[in-house]
């Protein structure tokens, strides 16, 4: 038997593999002669299913519903005009609209409130199901204490951001803020964002608007997420506007800078 039949390569690892312990992202994954490890490669593999899953994941409607009217809010479920999950991520338009029901679904909404929810399954429904209650526990109890008014939610299938700007009109909300799970990737398939919009209205474009991402075990916190939105609120409030020209110094507070 020759040499080169008795080598088997051992994993070579990579001078950043000190950097792994700060972050998820695929990185210093060593290789093997001139190939990815195995291991990394069936992670790699794992990873991808897992993002597959969550686009194409559910929404748990009633857990989230018994949930939020459990303590004391209504909800009102709606439907984006995506008729399916296969529309809605053809038809993006279509995800930001809401079909010709819920606006009969919102006669009985409270109105003229100055915040209304949205929660919408997005890109994925994991997010959604796993994210929320925790993020709403740290978020809920900061609005009350601040004394704003607030609205309904409304939980929104085949959903996109801008279909929050529909809702919040409907219900004459000062400000809306719509809970949606992220797009996944490779390192993060329960990924949720907010966003925040003053003076919803049909037609308004990303601009206009306030975002907080990367919500979930080992990304944002609830909690660190919860006091970024509510300083945002308070801003958005305060200046009467959102978007671009509101900007986010609630980390640089915290900091002292």
């Amino acid at each position: 038997m020759s040499e080169l039949q008795h080598y088997i390569p051992g994993v070579q690892e990579d001078p950043w593999e000190a950097l792994k312990a700060f972050t998820s992202a695929r990185i210093a994954l060593g290789r093997t002669g001139q190939a990815v490890p195995l291991k990394e490669v069936l992670n790699f593999r794992l990873a991808h299913a897992h993002a597959r899953d969550a686009v194409y994941s559910a929404m748990e409607t009633d857990m989230l519903t018994n949930a939020l009217r459990s303590n004391g809010h209504t909800v009102h479920l709606l439907h984006s005009m995506a008729a399916d999950r296969y529309e809605y991520l053809q038809r993006p338009d279509k995800g930001r609209r809401l079909d010709k029901h819920a606006e009969e679904t919102l006669k009985e909404a409270n109105k003229d409130k100055d915040i209304c929810f949205v929660i919408t399954d997005g890109l994925s429904a994991t997010a959604i199901n796993e994210q929320v209650l925790p993020l709403l526990g740290e978020l809920l109890p900061l609005i009350k204490a601040a004394g704003f008014g607030l609205g309904d939610f409304n939980l929104v299938q085949q959903g996109r951001v801008a279909v929050g700007d529909e809702v919040g009109a409907l219900q004459r909300a000062r400000a809306v803020i719509v809970l949606i799970g992220e797009r996944p990737g490779l390192s993060a398939a329960d990924s949720l964002g907010a966003y925040l919009t003053y003076s919803p209205q049909p037609g308004l474009t990303d601009d206009a608007r306030n975002c907080i991402s990367n919500i979930r075990p080992g990304g944002l916190t609830p909690q660190m997420a919860a006091g970024t939105i509510m300083y945002l609120l308070k801003e958005a409030f305060r200046l009467q506007l959102s978007g671009v020209n509101l900007k986010d110094e609630y980390q640089s507070g915290l900091s002292g800078g």
